[in-house]
């Protein structure tokens, strides 16, 4: 008898751990099948911030990225914006940080809004130098010294692309950095009139040893007179870079060419290469395209040490 109603007890006990094995197993699917049902709530949208276009290059022999971002106004009127094109800008280059600074002034209106547009580059070295004359710089085949050929690319078939789709004004702007930077300087020197304004970020002067640099005073003594401007700053790089920086600096004080506004900053004592990008650009399109700062009438009461509130009537 003992040994039955012990059994019936065992027999018992695991009959209750089983339900309530079977109560947890049943509260999981439940569970799971909340979240399931939870997840099928959630939409997901992309992040679409602009256009990017694979665009055959007749000048390169090859396809070309060309990226574009348009201010959320520009589908709400017929206004022209001015267009700042980013050297360097494929999406894994400069395009997303500088269209950024874009959608930045759409919020706080701190300078005119534009189109910006990224061109992409590949093997930059090629790309954005001239061809060198110093023996140290030349290789064969050619490494480098293709400049001149990106530009047809950038003048004969972006810009035409871009102010045939977009409503574009007169203002037409430039940007890139280091090696970007160098290009940016010499279309300045060379071709002035294919941009308005010019905003060269640590360019690389070293190269060709500053052959740029050194023709400067040449080029300057004779540059065509138009309303122009020039932002270019510098970081701690130093030696031939710095070098060749000050001697344009001394050509463009020297000649002082008709209509150019130029802004040099010196940031060797704030930045280093890899970090002066962004906060330049920032400054430069507040320098060259910026708006007055607004009118927000009378101070706050709060914003005053002990002040109070208007009493209401």
């Amino acid at each position: 008898m003992r040994l039955v109603l012990r059994t019936i007890a065992v027999m018992t006990v695991v009959g209750a751990l089983g339900a309530c094995a079977t109560g947890d197993a049943l509260d999981a699917t439940a569970n799971v099948e909340a979240k399931a049902s939870d997840a099928a709530k959630l939409q997901e949208t992309p992040i679409i911030i602009g256009q990017s276009f694979s665009m055959p290059s007749m000048v390169m022999e090859e396809k070309r990225e060309i990226n574009v971002w348009l201010p959320p106004s520009y589908g709400e009127g017929e206004q022209s914006y001015p267009v700042l094109y980013v050297i360097d800008g494929a999406l894994n280059q400069d395009f997303h940080h500088i269209s950024g600074l874009g959608q930045l002034t759409t919020i706080n209106g701190d300078f005119d809004e534009m189109i910006v547009v990224g061109i992409g580059t590949h093997t930059r070295i090629m790309e954005l130098t001239s061809e060198p004359k110093d023996s140290r710089y030349i290789r064969t085949p050619a490494t480098a010294g293709g400049g001149a050929i990106f530009q047809s690319h950038v003048a004969d078939e972006v810009i035409p692309f871009i102010e045939s789709r977009y409503r574009t004004s007169d203002r037409r702007a430039v940007i890139g950095e280091s090696l970007a930077g160098l290009w940016i300087a010499e279309v300045f020197l060379k071709t002035p009139d294919l941009f308005t304004d010019y905003i060269s970020i640590s360019p690389s002067l070293w190269w060709d040893d500053k052959a740029l640099a050194k023709d400067a005073d040449c080029i300057l003594a004779n540059f065509p007179a138009g309303e122009r401007r020039l932002y270019i700053t510098m970081a701690d790089e130093g030696g031939t870079m710095q070098g060749g920086l000050d001697i344009i600096l001394a050509a463009i004080k020297k000649h002082r060419p008709k209509g150019l506004k130029w802004y040099y900053v010196d940031r060797r004592k704030s930045e280093v290469h890899s970090t002066i990008y962004h906060g330049a650009a920032l400054d430069a399109l507040r320098t060259l395209f910026g708006k007055p700062a607004p009118d927000y009438g009378e101070t706050p009461w709060y914003l005053i040490e002990g002040g109070q509130p208007e009493a209401e009537q």
